[in-house]
């Protein structure tokens, strides 16, 4: 928003220079044989951006509507899934040290962010729920999953694609209620001090994972 509305680029050229510099980010992120935060949160950072514009694009040039869109996006993601596990037989994060589970991991993650951004929309305009009660749904919805992994047990690899989907979402729910208008349901900070405080909080949670490699995870064997 900050670029395409702000900055008056444009929701296509914006769209086309996001996807450029997603390339160049995945192929950096392909490229090395280990997980280093400040590359792969880069990239995730990217693939959140140009997800939300094939969305927007969809829903704002081509007409197509959110329901449509939503579902259009679920199946898409769905189909990804069914075709890693079949070819993998498993779709946990801790076993991606191939480029092929990574490549399905990328077209995983970027769907999600598209399905998530046009979800998301849907239900905070299409059906006027509004930002802040979105925004408590969502939440509400991770801590459910969060519940449902600690106590109940729930499979943490469907514990965790239900959460990181639901993540998308929140996100763009936060991100509307501080940046749109009080007249549009927002607080009116403005796309760029939205933006700003966003790229804040990521470079210091990126910096404190560097430092204390407290996200990093020992591999897990083939097998598993």
């Amino acid at each position: 928003d900050f670029l395409a509305t702000t900055m008056k680029f444009g929701l296509i050229r914006t769209t086309y220079i996001m996807s450029g510099f997603l390339v160049v980010a995945l192929l950096v992120q392909l490229s090395y044989k280990k997980y280093v935060p400040s590359i792969y949160w880069i990239a995730v950072v990217l693939i959140s951006v140009v997800g939300t514009m094939i969305t927007d694009t969809l829903v704002d040039k081509l007409g197509i509507n959110l329901t449509v869109t939503t579902v259009l996006f679920a199946l898409a993601l769905t189909a990804v899934f069914g075709a890693w596990y079949a070819s993998e037989k498993t779709l946990s994060i801790h076993t991606i040290f191939t480029t092929k589970r990574e490549l399905f991991y990328w077209a995983a993650i970027l769907f999600t962010f598209a399905l998530g951004t046009a979800a998301g929309d849907l239900l905070a305009e299409g059906l006027a729920l509004g930002y802040a009660r979105s925004a408590l749904l969502f939440g509400g919805l991770i801590g459910a999953v969060t519940l449902g992994y600690f106590v109940f047990k729930v499979n943490a690899v469907l514990a965790f694609w239900i959460a990181y989907i639901l993540t998308r979402p929140l996100g763009a729910s936060l991100g509307d209620l501080l940046a749109q208008p009080l007249d549009k349901g927002g607080i009116g900070l403005g796309t760029t001090v939205t933006s700003a405080i966003f790229l804040t909080t990521i470079l210091a949670l990126v910096a404190y994972f560097t430092v204390t490699k407290s996200d990093t995870a020992k591999p897990v064997p083939v097998s598993a």
